[in-house]
């Protein structure tokens, strides 16, 4: 069976469904880390109003919704949306690799954009990151954050980016994050076919604005805690 008849025998074999698949999950994951972002500069107007903030998460939708139950459809909708956007990546990657007859001897890195290059291994790095951070600040997990208090998000953040260590990881992460976030956004304009030669130029700009301005704000929140200006 070739390719064009797998495509007619199932849509989910379509590079066209995947791509699309991959911006719309895309979307969804700028929107949350975006707002998330924000959410996290509220730690500047002090220990009650961050987590107040944080407690707030918890009853969002109320009265209509019940302590975490809005949440957990938002967490579900982001398991559900990242998982997606992992599949439709590995299964394009793979139907790239079958699709060529020959290979190069000599890979044209200079001519690739440093981002594109770097989408596997920034994605499982914010893979990585994503998990120690939801074990560290959310979890609790004790073997990562010994020192967790229960619905105390303030003092949970000042313990974690008191440690150089933590707080060199997350900047690591930071970077992927940004590199994934500038091609991403660019690649989801692109898949939409919004992108053309009058366009390209400034969705770029856009994509890397995005990204500074998100790497940034997550940035200074753990710099601020390590550096005292946030106790």
């Amino acid at each position: 069976m070739d390719h064009s008849q797998a495509e007619k025998k199932s849509p989910w074999s379509s590079t066209i469904v995947k791509k699309a698949i991959m911006a719309v999950t895309g979307l969804i994951w700028i929107g949350f880390v975006t707002f998330h972002m924000y959410g996290n500069l509220k730690i500047f107007v002090g220990a009650e109003y961050f987590n107040a903030y944080a407690e707030g998460l918890r009853h969002l939708g109320a009265p209509l919704f019940g302590r975490l139950h809005l949440l957990t459809v938002m967490r579900s909708g982001l398991i559900v949306a990242i998982v997606l956007h992992v599949w439709s990546a590995i299964s394009l990657t793979r139907q790239a690799r079958a699709a060529r007859t020959t290979r190069y001897a000599v890979t044209r890195r200079m001519e690739a954009d440093y981002a594109a290059i770097t989408m596997r291994y920034g994605g499982t790095m914010i893979a990585l990151f994503l998990l120690y951070h939801l074990a560290d600040l959310t979890w609790g997990v004790a073997a990562v954050s010994p020192d967790f208090i229960k619905h105390d998000a303030y003092a949970n953040v000042l313990a974690s980016f008191q440690s150089a260590p933590v707080v060199g990881f997350y900047m690591v992460a930071l970077v992927a994050l940004g590199l994934h976030l500038y091609h991403g956004t660019w690649s989801l304009f692109q898949t939409l076919g919004l992108l053309d030669r009058r366009t390209d130029l400034w969705v770029r700009r856009g994509a890397l604005a995005l990204a500074i301005v998100v790497v940034v704000g997550f940035a200074v929140v753990p710099l601020s805690v390590l550096f005292g200006y946030v106790t």
